[in-house]
């Protein structure tokens, strides 16, 4: 006897995924190389340009050490002098120092952006800097 129950047809396909734009992924890390990182909240005391590179800012901080911490940041064509003095930014504290046209830099802030560094010259770029939710401390821990 036949068996009265119709063949099933295979499930439909979604339609494959268009891929993602925006940046590539950097390499997966571990969580020990991530933890090596060491994130802090600093206060901006002065910022003014960077007597060598359009782009950048000077910017003297404290980061709650009882010294001053100077770091360049490449954010003059997001923000005025005058909006980042005061604010309470987020910094890798332990990057090595480098000099950047000129001047040190003992750290790096943290900012979000909608395109990358290298995007096209005509592509309107967006920089935003990463500050804490709340008042918070110069020194205290990001984890």
């Amino acid at each position: 006897m036949a068996d009265p129950t119709p063949p099933t047809s295979p499930a439909p396909t979604a339609p494959a995924a268009a891929p993602k734009a925006g940046p590539e992924p950097k390499p997966q890390i571990t969580f020990d190389e991530f933890a090596k990182v060491d994130l802090r909240v600093a206060k901006i005391l002065k910022a003014e340009p960077h007597p060598n590179a359009d782009k950048l800012y000077k910017l003297q901080l404290d980061d709650g050490s009882g010294m001053p911490r100077q770091i360049c940041a490449g954010i003059r064509q997001a923000y005025t002098a005058e909006e980042l003095v005061g604010k309470s930014i987020i910094i890798v504290a332990n990057l090595a120092p480098r000099i950047l046209r000129g001047e040190e830099s003992r750290g790096m802030l943290l900012a979000a952006s909608n395109v990358p560094k290298d995007a096209a010259a005509e592509t309107v770029r967006t920089v935003v800097i990463l500050t804490p939710l709340s008042d918070i401390a110069p020194g205290a821990i990001v984890s």
